[in-house]
């Protein structure tokens, strides 16, 4: 009951006294409170939606298009007037998929495909790269072209990645088309992954649009499961880490230790395992309490013995979608050992620049495609024995080539990167310092010690809480979702944090 209290105060202090304005403000788009999952304002939502949708379970054509409405809605509450984007791609691809479909001829086929692929890609260059080609213009030809004034929208990325693979499965007629235009535009608006993946596959998630919407007792449980989860990883250990130490590190590193610097690495190397993984966690439970699954994106990608496998859990609705339609597209393996290294440099050096319109992101991809080919090249040669030693050895090795990456990702340019690593190269062993240091941010390293052994908790573990969360009363479920929530109000420090991913 404690727990429930607790939620009342934080409703009373986000909403206030309601009025008109208050209540307009829940319905118009305000770009600097966007609807976030993690906000106390889209809970109110969601439970509302929730109610009326688990009502319409049987009615297959209002449910659909109520959820669509929905979906815009929260669409537009996050990128404003650019829902009309994400409607206009939606028109596009399904006509022109259609089109494919019916089309005999290939020459008309094909031009059907590029038509999409230029538009596609047109769109997601012009919003998120014209300016970045301005400023290389200005810098390598001396030039004055002024920037314009462009807002990227949210998840342009994510749902480019996903229309085009739809078009390209019909193309290569390994997908039919759905039955209506709602149909597609539920698929591509689907608001738990509309805006930071996971990137669905239509060969996925539209059979599963035509099947009677069944939500078992275990599709809750594991939803909730997944959902108080993601709260804790987003909402209260990435945040906190981030607004209590990484952030203010990488602003300004030589105002710190050396030893903080090699903090703040670890730190940031866990926030942006919490907060994507975290928002993964939520979209997918959010989908199966809606009776939808969505593919894993993350599976404890830190545990890693080598970069390849790195890349088969991190991002993982990525970095299949680079494989599957870049990778192989490109020749992947087939067209000899040269092609290959080129195709997987090729591969995340784009893989790179989908994350932003930035060098520092290009070099983050060339960094791991360079590794992925050594991994690739050596491997023929060199077959390491197979014992737990060994193992951690990868792994640590792994771990820390990945935090090395991360820190071009995340400081805003090479200058201050460099000066993170050249600043943690100095370090020395001194204990007094450490343990000050370490004394005077023992929340955020508490947080960062639990974050990191929950990571590495093994999976059979994790599987026995779950299992043992399944067995709990229903009523000391929704206590414990209250008091996450209770917890995620208590930790914020500036209201809810918008995801790292909204940005790409």
């Amino acid at each position: 009951m404690l727990a429930l209290f607790h939620i009342q105060d934080v409703f009373q202090n986000v909403f206030g006294d309601l009025s008109i304005d208050i209540i307009k403000n829940w319905f118009i788009y305000n770009p600097k409170q966007p609807l976030l999952f993690n906000s106390a304002l889209f809970l109110g939502f969601f439970i509302i939606f929730y109610f009326i949708y688990i009502l319409s379970r049987k009615t297959h054509y209002f449910r659909i298009a109520y959820v669509v409405l929905f979906s815009l809605f929260f669409y537009y509450k996050c990128s404003g007037i650019y829902f009309w984007l994400l409607i206009f791609s939606s028109v596009l691809d399904y006509s022109l998929s259609k089109l494919i479909f019916e089309e005999t001829k290939q020459g008309f086929r094909k031009f059907y495909l590029i038509l999409s692929l230029l538009v596609n890609l047109g769109l997601l260059v012009y919003f998120k790269y014209t300016n970045f080609f301005i400023d290389n213009f200005n810098t390598l030809f001396s030039g004055n072209v002024a920037f314009e004034d462009i807002i990227l929208p949210v998840g342009i990325s994510f749902y480019t990645f996903q229309t085009l693979s739809y078009t390209i499965d019909v193309y290569r007629k390994d997908l039919e088309p759905t039955k209506s235009f709602m149909d597609f535009l539920f698929f591509v608006s689907f608001f738990p992954q509309l805006v930071a993946g996971p990137i669905v596959r239509a060969s996925d998630f539209i059979p599963q649009i035509y099947e009677k919407l069944k939500i078992t007792k275990e599709d809750f449980n594991k939803a909730l499961f997944l959902i108080i989860g993601g709260l804790l990883k987003k909402a209260v250990i990435s945040d906190y880490i981030s607004s209590n130490f990484v952030d203010r590190v990488f602003d300004a590193p030589n105002s710190y230790s050396a030893f903080e610097n090699l903090l703040a690495s670890y730190g940031y190397t866990l926030q942006i395992y919490c907060d994507f993984s975290g928002y993964s966690d939520i979209a997918i439970g959010l989908a199966l309490l809606m009776g939808f699954t969505l593919p894993p994106n993350f599976r404890t990608p830190y545990k890693s013995a080598s970069v390849t496998e790195f890349w088969r859990r991190w991002h993982i609705s990525l970095s299949s979608w680079l494989r599957d339609y870049l990778y192989i597209s490109l020749g992947g393996n087939r067209k000899g050992n040269f092609r290959t290294y080129f195709n997987l440099f090729m591969t995340m050096l784009l893989g790179g620049l989908w994350h932003g319109a930035n060098w520092k992101f290009i070099f983050w991809g060339v960094l791991h495609g360079l590794a992925l080919g050594v991994e690739r090249f050596f491997g023929q040669f060199i077959k390491l024995p197979k014992n737990y030693f060994v193992k951690i050895i990868q792994i640590l090795l792994t771990l820390h080539f990945v935090i090395f990456c991360w820190l071009f990702f995340r400081a805003k340019d090479f200058q201050t990167a460099f000066q993170i690593v050249d600043n943690i190269s100095s370090l020395t062993f001194n204990l007094s310092q450490w343990q000050t240091i370490l004394l005077g941010y023992k929340n955020v390293i508490f947080l960062m010690v639990f974050g990191f052994v929950w990571h590495f908790i093994p999976d059979n573990v994790i599987n026995k809480l779950e299992k043992g969360f399944n067995k709990v009363p229903i009523y000391i479920k929704a206590i414990l979702l209250g008091f996450v929530f209770w917890i995620v109000y208590a930790t914020a420090s500036s209201g809810p944090q918008p995801f790292i991913y909204f940005q790409f």
